[in-house]
């Protein structure tokens, strides 16, 4: 039988650490929250040291771990995982002194919370070393720990049997509705924490956008938490005591992931990974994720595994909850889930060979281009912010029926269709991949290739969603993301869609003073007439007069 007393034992004597563990002697009945004779005892050695003294009892009974910690707290030990699992306790229950005649902390119910116990029961203890009041709580299913009416601990009313068994059955039931409620695409449920540095000014933004990139992937959001900082925790992002109240959220609301906003670290999804059993994941893992569900070609997978590995091989020095294949689901799917956890070399290796293959897909691309360029067919290339629209708008012009949902980056590979002008005119435009604020390095290097067809395009659409409240900033992410791949001096004409989903006076506003952007409904043709006739004028300008009449039938 295990007699160590673990905790804070700097200034005890031998004969004070053997009183402890005379403890371990103590039986409780297992209807029993605490006898009256181990209470008695609890108070009696608390009072002598002047420290909180606790013990872990099991459910039969017998006292698992004897611990000690300080007059304001008491230091748990290291217990493992101990009947972990989904729907189920610890089967463990915890039973210390409180000093000051203060009811459960906040540490208690992390404590509660965290590690699962059965029940977490505090006994004050007056000066004389006499035990007083019995504090108690324990978990329910979704929502906050429940505290009991105050006990007397030489009788407590607590059928402690009756009470897991009621309380074992909720957190069952919840997580099998859990389960029915992912549905069949098997969706995860998730916490949302975003981190909102200093200078920051678009975190109601940053938050809806995750929140949209959660339903893209089949994510259902449980909360969000914000906290604001004047700069990241090099550890863990957030602060300490906000990690703790993640935690304690998503046991409280049965989350199986957390998603962190901005990215995490190597080193900050290790330390976060360590400190739960919760799936850890950032933003650009849950972009990845989407991206994994999207590619349909030979190109955009090879392209997806090229940057999950990128992404993936500073994270592989340890297996943790962040990288580990074996949870599946939201950041485990698609062709690099294989893939994550193979050591660097075997990585960079795959890494290389992906590199080569998309290399010489992308020689094939560009002797399409060259063969398509002799034909002398001007290119013109819509890009823009991701869900703006763009793939609805290329349907809407070419009468075409490419893949347009309302998802972001439902569009992955690019996608070319012809459009006829007057005067035996022909483009070809070309549909992108959209793009997002702080698009992922490891995306924009692999997606490169793709990114191409703007680079031999002699036209660029930048397609905005005119009825987005955040659509100034996204115009400006854009255009950030156009300089950084070489084609901010690329001609380009500014594109404002969705108008029909705007006033009609704020439509009117917006076409008034567009300054030099055309005003559109990818739904409504008969808004198309001032942008086709800008598209010609902008390709054909050194040839003869267009008539006005004509292109705007």
């Amino acid at each position: 039988m295990n007699d160590e007393v673990t905790g804070n034992l700097a200034g005890l004597n031998t004969t004070e650490i053997k009183g402890l563990e005379r403890l371990y002697r103590r039986r409780v009945a297992p209807a029993e929250l605490v006898s009256s004779e181990l209470a008695a005892q609890l108070a009696q050695q608390a009072a002598e040291l002047h420290r909180q003294v606790g013990v872990l009892i099991d459910r039969r009974g017998a006292v698992a771990h004897v611990m000690v910690g300080d007059a304001s707290k008491i230091t748990m030990p290291d217990i493992g995982r101990m009947r972990g699992g989904a729907g189920r306790l610890r089967g463990l229950r915890l039973v210390h002194t409180h000093l000051r005649n203060e009811p459960l902390t906040r540490d208690d119910l992390t404590d509660l919370a965290l590690l699962r116990f059965d029940a977490v029961a505090a006994i004050t203890v007056d000066a004389a070393g006499r035990p007083g009041k019995l504090y108690v709580a324990h978990v329910v299913a979704n929502g906050p720990p429940i505290e009991l009416p105050v006990q007397d601990p030489h009788a407590p009313s607590v059928d402690f049997v009756q009470l897991i068994a009621s309380i074992e059955a909720d957190l069952a039931r919840a997580h099998r509705a859990a389960s029915t409620d992912r549905g069949p695409t098997g969706s995860a449920r998730a916490l949302l924490v975003h981190v909102q540095l200093k200078g920051a000014k678009d975190s109601d933004a940053r938050v809806a956008e995750l929140r949209e990139l959660c339903r893209t992937a089949g994510v259902r959001v449980l909360d969000v938490l914000v906290q604001k900082r004047p700069e990241a925790d090099p550890k863990f992002l957030v602060g300490r005591g906000k990690l703790e109240e993640i935690l304690v959220t998503a046991m409280q609301l049965g989350a199986e992931a957390v998603i962190f906003d901005p990215d995490l670290s190597p080193g900050q999804a290790r330390a976060i990974s360590e400190a739960t059993e919760l799936k850890v994941l950032d933003r650009t893992m849950l972009i990845l994720d989407i991206f994994a569900q999207h590619a349909t070609s030979r190109d955009g997978k090879l392209q997806v595994e090229l940057a999950q590995l990128r992404y993936a091989l500073p994270r592989l020095i340890e297996k943790n909850t962040m990288m580990s294949r074996l949870t599946g689901g939201i950041g485990g799917r698609g062709p690099g889930e294989t893939k994550l956890e193979i050591n660097r070399r075997r990585a960079r290796d795959r890494i290389h060979l992906l590199a080569k293959r998309l290399d010489e897909l992308a020689d094939d691309r560009r002797l399409r281009r060259k063969q398509r360029g002799r034909r002398d067919v001007p290119i013109v290339a819509i890009c823009g912010y991701t869900n703006a629209g763009k793939s609805t708008l290329v349907n809407a012009l070419t009468q075409s029926d490419t893949v347009a949902a309302d998802k972001l980056f439902a569009t992955l590979d690019p996608i070319s269709r012809r459009l006829r002008f007057p005067h035996e005119h022909e483009v070809v435009i070309t549909d992108t991949v959209g793009f997002i604020r702080d698009l992922p390095e490891e995306l924009v290097a692999a997606f490169r290739a793709t990114l191409e067809e703007m680079e031999d395009a002699d036209l660029l659409l930048h397609v905005v969603d005119a009825s987005d409240p955040d659509r100034e900033q996204q115009i400006g992410a854009v255009e950030r993301i156009l300089a950084e791949l070489g084609l901010a001096e690329k001609p380009r004409l500014l594109v404002w869609n969705k108008a029909d989903r705007l006033p009609a006076d704020e439509a009117e506003h917006l076409a008034a003073h567009a300054e030099g952007g055309f005003v559109v409904s990818a739904l409504e043709r008969a808004t198309f007439g001032p942008l086709l006739l800008a598209i010609e004028r902008a390709l054909w300008k050194q040839g003869h007069e267009v008539p006005v009449a004509r292109t705007a039938s």
